[in-house]
């Protein structure tokens, strides 16, 4: 694959060999991939150029991950796959709160990062080959979603763009209004039987939902069953 064709990632890590380790086994496998040690050099590569994924340590000099995942989330839909060494569920669910695509362990297996970075391009390939029915947008209620930039609109209320796991798990609730949807089947739905999913990443994508749709949101939570979308939406 040539090199201008190949996706572009951007590794953002301040273990100069690690970085060398991951941006080395990505290249084998035909990624073309950039580097930054710190959020300094990440927001300059951002500046200059667009990238399909960003790999970004959680612990690093200066300004953490965390807090440059929330800055990032300000302005940028740019999938992200989060680093740790800290490996505690709660470090893991803070990430996916924050707005985190995906979340791996440190020392991580290069092959199974290639794996999470794949099933991001694929499922972004997916989105993009979907034709929206009629209309770009789905209304329900008072809310619009745009199907092709995936941010949410609703009147008196600034858009709110959603991550990749938000724009699917609320497609899955569209696609199937007022029926109860158990936590197996949203993971199912929102992402993939390959995916590492387990019951907590989807309360947690649900409760980013719900705080972006606003006051009167229309998911509910049926006790011990799961989650139902309370509106049926209309296309236009």
């Amino acid at each position: 694959m040539n090199d201008a064709a190949a996706p572009r990632l951007l590794v953002v890590d301040d273990d100069a060999e690690l970085v060398d380790l991951i941006a080395g086994f990505l290249r084998d496998h035909h990624l073309t991939v950039d580097t930054a040690a710190d959020a300094t050099a990440m927001d300059a590569a951002l500046a200059r150029q667009r990238y399909v994924c960003v790999i970004l340590d959680l612990m690093m000099p200066g300004e953490d991950g965390l807090s440059v995942l929330r800055r990032l989330r300000t302005r940028d839909r740019t999938p992200v796959i989060m680093l740790s060494a800290m490996s505690e569920d709660v470090d893991r669910i803070v990430g996916l709160e924050v707005g985190a695509d995906d979340y791996l362990g440190k020392p991580c297996n290069p092959r199974e990062l290639l794996a999470r970075v794949r099933a991001l391009l694929r499922r972004a390939a997916e989105r993009g080959a979907e034709p929206a029915p009629g209309s770009p947008r789905r209304r329900f209620g008072d809310w619009g979603l745009d199907l092709v930039e995936r941010v949410l609109h609703r009147t008196g209320f600034p858009q709110a763009p959603l991550t990749d796991a938000e724009f699917r798990v609320l497609t899955a609730f569209l696609d199937r209004p007022q029926r109860v949807l158990s936590r197996d089947t949203l993971i199912e739905l929102a992402k993939g039987s390959d995916a590492d999913v387990f019951d907590r990443a989807i309360d947690v994508t649900i409760s980013r939902l719900r705080k972006k749709l606003g006051p009167g949101d229309p998911i509910r939570t049926i006790r011990n069953e799961g989650y139902m979308f309370a509106l049926r939406p209309e296309e236009g």
